[in-house]
C-alpha cells in the first residue's frame, strides 16, 4: 500500500444477508496492522454511499473502499468516476458479481489483505440510459427478477433461485432491434439486426454474481463490452446450459450468442423490465448503451493482474 495511510470505508449493513458486527472490528484491525488510519462511515439508505465517496474526496481521502454488495460498489463509484482516487471493494452483497471477476475473496480477513496491499489499475466502466454500469447489466428476464428481488424481503442466493424458478415458466420472450456503432472483433455479425431473446445482458466484466459467467471472455480494461442473447433454454438442455453458465463455459449455439462492442442502442416494442449492476430499474422500450473507457480507478488483488 506504500504511502497511502488514510482509507474511507463505506459500509452497507442490510447487503446480502445482513450485518455482521465482527465487521467493523476487523477492519480496524487490519488497518492498524498496516499502520493505517481508517475512518468507517454506514450508508443510511439508497443513494447515501455516493454523498459519502464525494465527502471523502473532499476530504482528501486516498482510499475510498465499498463494503456492501454491487449496488453499494456502484454508487461509491458514481462519485469517483473520472477522478483519480481509487476504490476498493470488501464484498458483503448478494451475488458480488464485480468482486468476483477482479479476484477478490469472499472471506473478509482474506478480502481486508488482498485489497489493503493490492494495486491500481483503471478499469472501463458504461452507462446505459444515463445509469452508471460498472459490471453487467441486463433487459428482460433478469432485469424482470431483479424489480422483484428488488422488492422482497428474501435475500440470498436461495431466496434468488426460488423466485427464478417461479417466474421462469410464464416470463415470454420479446424482440429486440439492436443498432451498434463499432464493433471490435472481426465477427461477420451485422451492426444493425433484430433477435428474439429471453434476455440481454450487457458485460463489462464476466458474471452477473455467484459465479454466474454471461461473458466468460469480458475484460474490464479492453475498452470493449460484451453483448450477450439468451434464449429461453428448454427443460432438456437446462442443465447443460446451467452447468456451462457456472464452469465459465458458454458458447454460441441455439440458446446462447454473444458479440463485442462500444456504443449501440437497443429498441425493444413495448417497455421491458431492466437492471444496472443487479439494481432494479423499472422499464423502458429505448436502451442506449455508452461505454465509458478506462474510467475508474480500482485497487485489485496483486495476484489478478494479467487476468481482467
Amino acid at each position: 500500500m506504500g504511502e497511502v495511510k488514510n482509507v474511507l470505508f463505506i459500509v452497507n449493513k442490510h447487503a446480502g444477508t445482513g450485518y455482521q458486527p465482527q465487521v467493523e472490528g476487523r477492519i480496524l484491525t487490519a488497518c492498524a496492522e498496516r499502520d493505517i488510519e481508517c475512518t468507517i462511515e454506514f450508508t443510511r439508505g439508497r443513494g447515501h454511499a455516493t454523498q459519502l465517496a464525494n465527502d471523502g474526496v473532499t476530504k482528501d481521502f486516498k482510499w475510498i473502499i465499498a463494503v456492501g454488495g454491487d449496488g453499494t460498489v456502484n454508487e461509491v463509484a458514481r462519485a469517483l468516476l473520472h477522478t483519480t482516487t481509487p476504490m476498493g471493494i470488501i464484498p458483503k452483497g448478494s451475488g458480488n458479481g464485480l468482486a468476483r471477476h477482479l479476484g477478490i475473496s469472499m472471506k473478509i480477513d482474506q478480502a481486508l489483505n488482498q485489497i489493503l496491499s493490492g494495486r491500481v489499475i483503471t478499469m472501463d466502466t458504461f452507462r446505459m440510459n444515463d445509469h452508471l454500469s460498472l459490471n453487467v447489466s441486463g433487459i428482460g428476464f433478469d432485469g424482470h427478477i431483479a424489480n422483484l428481488f428488488g422488492e422482497g424481503k428474501i435475500r440470498g442466493l436461495w431466496g434468488y433461485t426460488k423466485l427464478v424458478i417461479r417466474e421462469y415458466l410464464s416470463y415470454r420472450g420479446f424482440e429486440a432491434s439492436v443498432q451498434l456503432s463499432s464493433q471490435v472483433t472481426t465477427s461477420s455479425q451485422p451492426t444493425a439486426f433484430t433477435k428474439t431473446s429471453f434476455m440481454i445482458a450487457i458485460a463489462n466484466a464476466s458474471q452477473y454474481g455467484n459465479n454466474a459467467k454471461v461473458a466468460p471472455v469480458a475484460s474490464i480494461m479492453d475498452q470493449s463490452l460484451q453483448l450477450a442473447f439468451i434464449k429461453k433454454v428448454p427443460s432438456k438442455r437446462g442443465f447443460q446450459f446451467g452447468f456451462q453458465l457456472f464452469t465459465g463455459n458458454l458458447k454460441t449455439g441455439k440458446d446462447y450468442d454473444c458479440l463485442s462492442f462500444q456504443n449501440g442502442i437497443i429498441n425493444v416494442q413495448h417497455p421491458i423490465a431492466f437492471h444496472i449492476d443487479g439494481e432494479p430499474c423499472g422499464y423502458s422500450n429505448v436502451f442506449k448503451i455508452d461505454l465509458l473507457p478506462h474510467s475508474l480507478t480500482m485497487v485489485v488483488p496483486a495476484t489478478s493482474l494479467g487476468k481482467l
